[in-house]
């Protein structure tokens, strides 16, 4: 359990972070995600930023045939042979605050995938890359009453980080129509808080670095039924015990350090999770749904501000893909997608769940040699309510993906 001690220098240098008080307030700046990443270990990341993200992010069930799929270890099964992938995902984000007496607005660009996968051999498929686990990114205003005098002070608030996950996942075919699958990561990166009191005189920096590793195991399912093409998947990930160094600095406007506390190694615990997901496709035409639920509900007991529960998300979408027939494979041109999501965080904030619903689209075009794919999908959603003095964010995000795939090991043949 992370607990997070005050200290007082020349008055109230507290690191609650009033999020939710009447007179706190959003500021303009580069790089502000969502004040609601405040809490626990931040904004955890419940979409996916290759190509299932104009559906939802929904894709439990969805083979990695034409792309990677990280929402299913089982899917690299199904990499195309001698087929090497490399991914790249940018995502850029307007979001609009609404409160009480508070309207601003803020905006960021984030790299939020690398990636690449290959064909071991004809039943085992291995990707491996880099994605944000969770991240924290918000700025806030208050106000602290300087102890004995009874007046006031601006207090800036500023959080930045967050939780990396490197990854290595294998998908194993084990009939012709069931695949397992297990992805072995290490979860890592810093989650600091920095409140600065009046006129940058004194800051107070809360610094804490989370490590430790995290499993997710997969199981799909590909077959045909009277024509369809029938996808079915499950997913489950393993609870983690994250690890926190944890520092306390308290430093002048000149960067000199005036008090310092090395709180050691804490804990953090992330809870386990289960998903199921369903494909349907006949011709052009594909269907996809997803369920996933996280059970945070009675860990990490303590919190002051904020109170965990279990987390839920809903997603869906249609896909349509103008496919051409070559000799016994298949090509894929134009994708078009739209589908939806509905997210019920794992925060409770002034006895609120804090719940986000989003719909999507998406667009995926080749290169004219068909070795590059372009990707733009575009999320418009809400998060948030104004219910309790809290905030409501309207956001619209676009992510550019692009995925290269090689062909390794040709030989050439000579008359």
């Amino acid at each position: 359990m992370i607990r997070i001690k005050q200290y007082k220098y020349t008055g109230v240098c507290g690191l609650l972070l009033l999020l939710c008080v009447q007179e706190s307030k959003a500021q303009n700046g580069k790089g502000i995600n969502s004040l609601y990443s405040a809490f626990g270990v931040g904004d955890i990341e419940s979409r996916d930023y290759s190509r299932n993200y104009g559906l939802g992010s929904a894709g439990i069930a969805r083979p990695s045939l034409f792309y990677m799929n990280e929402l299913n270890p089982a899917s690299y099964s199904a990499i195309p042979k001698q087929n090497f992938m490399f991914d790249v995902s940018l995502r850029g984000t307007t979001v609009s605050y609404k409160g009480e007496n508070l309207s601003q607005n803020a905006g960021d660009v984030n790299l939020k995938r690398l990636a690449v996968g290959f064909k071991v051999n004809s039943r085992w498929g291995v990707s491996a890359g880099l994605t944000p686990y969770s991240t924290v990114d918000y700025k806030t205003l208050n106000q602290r009453f300087v102890e004995g005098t009874g007046q006031s002070v601006d207090a800036v608030t500023e959080g930045t980080g967050g939780i990396n996950r490197v990854y290595i996942s294998n998908g194993i075919r084990l009939t012709k129509n069931f695949s397992i699958g297990v992805s072995s990561a290490f979860l890592f990166g810093p989650i600091n808080a920095t409140e600065t009191l009046g006129n940058d005189t004194v800051s107070t920096q809360d610094r804490r670095y989370a490590y430790n590793v995290n499993f997710n195991t997969g199981l799909q399912y590909q077959g045909r039924i009277k024509g369809w093409e029938i996808g079915l998947g499950a997913t489950y990930r393993f609870k983690t015990d994250m690890r926190f160094q944890h520092t306390i600095n308290v430093v002048n406007s000149n960067e000199q350090v005036l008090f310092k506390d090395d709180l050691g190694t804490q804990r953090f615990t992330l809870p386990q999770e289960y998903g199921g997901g369903l494909s349907v496709g006949k011709g052009n035409v594909t269907v996809v749904a997803d369920y996933k639920k996280q059970l945070w509900q009675g860990l990490n007991p303590g919190q002051t501000t904020y109170k965990l529960t279990d987390a839920e998300r809903y997603a869906g979408g249609l896909e349509y893909s103008f496919k051409r027939h070559y000799y016994n494979g298949i090509v894929e041109g134009m994708v078009l997608q739209a589908g939806f999501s509905y997210n019920k965080s794992y925060l409770l904030v002034q006895g609120q769940q804090i719940k986000d619903v989003a719909g999507t689209i998406g667009v995926s075009l080749p290169s004219r040699n068909g070795s590059l794919r372009y990707y733009l999908g575009v999320e418009v959603g809400q998060r948030g309510t104004t219910a309790n003095n809290l905030i409501k964010e309207n956001y619209v995000s676009a992510v550019f993906h692009f995925s290269l795939k090689d062909i390794w090991f040709i030989r050439r043949v000579y008359d």
